[in-house]
């Protein structure tokens, strides 16, 4: 038994140097996986020369340049431009057909800007102020009339005008013609102006009128319109007259003959009618005040206004 001993513990001795072997030296190229030993070289991933490879026949270099003028892609959106490829004169008859259909086309529009009761110290008032025109892009007639009194007197102040109007920029137009005035002394004058949009929404009518007597006065309006809502709009308007001379017979002073400055609020029960509603602030200025006074007219008015808008 003492033998036996021996034996066994001489072998355990002999093959621990072997068991205590640092795993991580052992070489795994060359163990045997699945029956098959892997050589080294093909467990490591080749070496690439970039340096080598030619990067602009992969799309990787700069992008491909704009087509030149004379090529075809360059063409589109320039006027006219199928004539560089049929000719004027096969474009011409194609050219004026187009034209005469969408571009030459005559139009009849109309609108009440301000159809008003006044309630206001005193006798109420009326007031009308509308426009409208017939024609083209390019050139229009143009005709206004505004005018206002008081319920149970005469109409104070009337008139209408008749212009030509010519497109002078994409949203104004120059303006020239007669202007009649249908109450007071009689009066024809010469009319020269301009109306439009200005920027920021601003719509502008400025004019300078020239009387058949030698009086020479001008009249600037704008409005703005602030939407609210898709339907509520509220409008400030100022109109500024002006006179180069007194004009006695007339009530009017040199200088700024009148200031009306006023805000209205409409709603668009549908974008062709509109009711509104607002207030307005008139004052006379300068001479007009003096000969308003002598003729026993206030300064200064406030006038509570009810109305309508429309257009077609």
């Amino acid at each position: 038994m003492a033998r036996v001993l021996a034996t066994l513990l001489a072998t355990l001795t002999a093959a621990s140097p072997v068991m205590a072997q640092d795993h991580d030296q052992m070489d795994h190229k060359q163990m045997d996986h699945g029956g098959q030993q892997m050589p080294a070289e093909e467990t490591e991933a080749p070496e690439v020369d970039h340096s080598q490879m030619d990067h602009g026949a992969m799309g990787h270099g700069s992008p491909a340049p704009a087509p030149s003028a004379a090529s075809p892609r360059a063409e589109t959106g320039r006027p006219n431009a199928a004539d560089a490829i049929w000719g004027a004169e096969a474009m011409r008859a194609s050219r004026e057909a187009v034209h005469a259909e969408h571009g030459d086309m005559r139009l009849f529009w109309f609108q009440g800007d301000r159809l008003e009761y006044r309630a206001r110290g005193g006798d109420d008032g009326y007031l009308w102020d509308v426009q409208g025109y017939y024609g083209g892009d390019l050139n229009k007639f143009w005709f206004k009339s505004e005018g206002e009194g008081s319920f149970g007197e005469p109409v104070e102040d009337a008139e209408v005008q008749a212009l030509y109007s010519r497109a002078i920029a994409p949203f104004f137009d120059l303006q020239a013609g007669v202007r009649q005035d249908l109450t007071g002394p009689e009066r024809t004058h010469a009319v020269i102006g301009v109306q439009g949009l200005m920027p920021y929404m601003f719509e502008i009518d400025a004019a300078a009128f020239l009387s058949t007597r030698g009086d020479l006065t001008a009249r600037i309006e704008a409005e703005y319109d602030q939407r609210l809502t898709q339907r509520l709009i509220l409008q400030p308007r100022a109109e500024v007259n002006l006179s180069a001379q007194d004009v006695p017979e007339l009530g009017i002073g040199s200088g700024i003959d009148n200031v009306e400055l006023g805000l209205r609020l409409r709603y668009e029960i549908v974008p062709e009618f509109a009711p509104y509603v607002g207030v307005e602030q008139e004052w006379k200025l300068g001479g007009s005040r003096d000969y308003g006074r002598a003729a026993g007219e206030d300064a200064s008015i406030t006038n509570y206004v009810v109305g309508v808008r429309f257009w077609f």
